[in-house]
């Protein structure tokens, strides 16, 4: 039997995009593998396809902003600068299996030849992406909300994040999903790493986005004072060149914090491990923000670091359930000072023990399975 050839789509540079990297290894397994994306060749992918990275997925011009205004969302579906280019790469190329990451990718999708299967792993909750951004929320909303109304229901599978978010896309298109979480690989070679003598290390990693309150985690350390400090590992945004400057900056000017270099997904766990408390406070802006449930969570179970988190539905449960660490009373920078302040350093070490102990039963075992599954039954359909 010839090996399925394989469509992989992400309007991300899939070499810094966690999920999509996990998923490439998924696929390697079941096909000969094509990604089509910004950025370099990533691992895992036989070809490659790179769009400029300059060209935007959602329409930005004066004409495409005013179909949109208009509603007039079948004419723009495809003419986004990134997504014309992506439609013009593969004319002539044929597919079995399309994978398309984010609704943002389900019109090109549909347009790839071959008439292949296609699933859709939807990540999050695709109407409410950026809906805290006002722009976002009167062009782009009602223009996501047509996509998934309108190609959501003729995917041959869907996935997204957690269950809570899939009971969304049940109710409001009809379409039920599998839960494949942003979960990492087990790392059985990584232990808690003892706590210092002088100070608590805390630490957070991830992309450097405006809203995602990053400032509030700095000024938090300076509030607590000596004897604590705060470690960044930030992905620059391609799109916020300005708000990198304004938060470095600030990152300067905290005598307790220190920026490092990005490092790649799969050295996260290795590089989080010296440190012992993973920091993370998103107001619920939007639907995706309240139920949330980040890389960044099982990045920090694989190093076996103690949590202190701001409220959201899935990390609260899976924090109380299991003893990773605590919830914070709210968002802002005193709320996280209060949280760590009233941790004794044995219930830090406790935490981190308390991580070790299910980092097994938290890893990526469990989604594997499923994209398996959803693999084996596109491929004999």
């Amino acid at each position: 039997m010839t090996e399925p050839r394989i469509l992989c789509i992400s309007f991300s540079d899939i070499a810094s995009d966690a999920r999509v990297l996990r998923q490439l290894e998924v696929l390697s397994r079941h096909g000969h593998v094509t990604t089509l994306s910004y950025g370099v060749h990533p691992a895992g992918a036989d070809e490659h396809i790179s769009i400029d990275s300059a060209l935007p997925s959602l329409p930005q011009t004066l004409g495409g902003v005013l179909k949109l205004g208009l509603r007039r969302f079948s004419s723009v579906a495809l003419g986004a600068p990134a997504v014309a280019a992506a439609r013009a790469a593969i004319v002539g190329r044929e597919f079995d299996i399309v994978v398309a990451n984010e609704a943002r990718a389900l019109p090109l999708a549909f347009e790839v030849e071959g008439a292949p299967k296609i699933w859709c792993d939807l990540h999050e909750w695709a109407p409410a992406e950026r809906t805290h951004v006002l722009s976002w929320r009167l062009l782009v909303a009602p223009f996501m909300d047509w996509v998934c109304a309108t190609y959501l229901p003729r995917v041959d599978a869907a996935t997204t994040v957690n269950a809570s978010i899939g009971a969304m896309y049940e109710e409001q298109y009809g379409v039920r999903t599998d839960i494949v979480r942003n979960a990492i690989a087990y790392r059985a070679d990584i232990a808690p790493t003892p706590l210092e003598a002088d100070r608590i290390r805390l630490v957070h990693s991830g992309g450097a986005v405006p809203g995602r309150n990053i400032e509030a985690i700095i000024d938090a350390v300076d509030l607590l004072g000596d004897g604590y400090t705060l470690d960044l590992y930030l992905i620059p945004s391609r799109q916020a060149e300005s708000y990198w400057k304004q938060l470095t900056a600030r990152i300067d000017a905290s005598p307790r914090t220190t920026l490092h270099p990005a490092v790649a997904p799969a050295a996260l766990p290795s590089t989080l491990n010296p440190y012992d408390l993973g920091v993370y406070l998103l107001p619920p802006h939007t639907p995706n923000h309240r139920l949330m449930l980040p890389n960044k969570f099982f990045d920090f179970v694989q190093a076996r670091l103690g949590f202190v988190f701001g409220p959201s539905v899935e990390t609260d449960r899976l924090i109380k359930e299991n003893g990773l660490g605590v919830v914070a009373a709210g968002y802002s920078a005193s709320d996280l000072a209060t949280a760590v302040r009233k941790l004794s350093r044995d219930e830090i070490a406790g935490f981190k023990r308390a991580t070790d102990a299910v980092a097994a039963e938290l890893s990526s075992e469990t989604d594997i399975a499923v994209e398996d599954s959803i693999l084996r039954r596109l491929a004999e359909a």
